[in-house]
């Protein structure tokens, strides 16, 4: 048995533990299906996120899932179609962005995209026991912590606390920028830290078998606070 199975099978028996303390009148009074229907493969899914960004980027918003009824359907289990790994920044939040709601997305949120063994884990969560079919490594215009990191690398000065490992972790993207070059070195290092996060995620262990199936995406993409608009760097499921 693979280690996907293990996993779903462990959560599987986990939830299923926790769903017998609730009331069967509870389970049967749910609704028996989402007002949009979640979408199963990386194309379909990629194509549900760019909609919803479009909206955004238009303010043509729908505010989908959002309400009581789909709030009773996700409580026993969920099944996202995404998962996102962006900034914490607080003028990036992905549900709002892409327009989608409850139940519809896995959200990561580290200063930078910086990843390490908890984040990559959580990353590997939704594909591993979701069939979650994309994930989306979303950097940003202006992205204070790219910035920081830059600057203390650049100056040779340690951020801090614990802020120090932001930095250590955005090193490779650190030194791309600078052999690139160019006349805004923070934004192409943003950039790079994107298209190195989104590489790897697609080349692990645990992953790669499911981009190589086509069951899994794994999107590298870039997102304007001037416009709204998401860009695509990489990745892009065809």
């Amino acid at each position: 048995m693979d280690r996907r199975a293990v996993l779903a099978g462990s959560l599987a028996a986990a939830t299923v533990a926790l769903a017998g303390c609730s009331s069967t009148s509870a389970a049967t009074s749910a609704p028996s299906a989402s007002p949009t229907a979640r979408p199963t493969t990386p194309a379909t899914a990629f194509a549900r996120l760019m909609d919803g960004n479009e909206r955004w980027v238009s303010g043509k918003l729908q505010h989908p899932d959002r309400d009581p009824d789909r709030r009773q359907l996700v409580a026993q289990e969920q099944e996202p179609f995404g998962s996102i790994l962006s900034c914490i920044d607080s003028r990036v939040p992905p549900e709002l962005l892409f327009d989608t709601g409850l139940g519809d997305l896995y959200v990561m949120r580290t200063g930078g995209q910086a990843v390490g063994p908890v984040v990559t884990g959580s990353v590997e969560y939704g594909p591993m026991t979701s069939d979650t079919p994309l994930v989306v490594v979303l950097g940003h215009q202006r992205c204070g912590a790219v910035k920081a990191a830059y600057k203390s690398l650049h100056d040779g000065k340690p951020l801090p606390g614990n802020l120090q490992a932001i930095v250590r972790a955005l090193r490779p993207a650190y030194e791309q920028a600078v052999k690139e070059g160019g006349t805004d070195p923070v934004e192409t290092m943003a950039r790079a830290q994107v298209k190195l996060t989104a590489g790897a995620l697609r080349s692990n262990d645990d992953l790669a078998p499911l981009v190589r199936k086509g069951s899994l995406a794994v999107v590298g993409a870039y997102y304007s606070l001037d416009t709204g608009k998401v860009e695509i760097l990489s990745g892009k499921p065809s």
